[in-house]
């Protein structure tokens, strides 16, 4: 039996990535939208606390929250629910 890549993977249920902090409202929102998006989409949500890495949060410090999805950035700030659909009809 050949063994799933996470790219792979990542086609059948897809991942978003939410890069946050724990004091954000912005973030709290997003991500509070997206568990009520999972309801009607089959996705993994990964919530990545940005000051928990120094390289994190120099590339997304400010800007968060940001959604990231396969490398790609999604949005942020807020949640663009019609490019995270978008994203998620093209890759079920």
């Amino acid at each position: 039996m050949r063994s799933i890549s996470r790219s792979e993977l990542n086609k059948i249920v897809p991942t978003l990535t939410v890069y946050s902090r724990s004091w954000c409202h912005l973030c709290d929102e997003m991500i509070s939208g997206l568990r009520d998006l999972q309801s009607h989409h089959r996705f993994e949500l990964e919530i990545v606390d940005v000051d928990s890495d120094p390289a994190f949060e120099g590339r997304y410090g400010e800007m968060v929250p940001v959604l990231i999805a396969s490398g790609t950035e999604l949005c942020h700030y807020r949640l663009d629910i019609g490019k995270v659909n978008d994203y998620l009809s093209e890759n079920r």
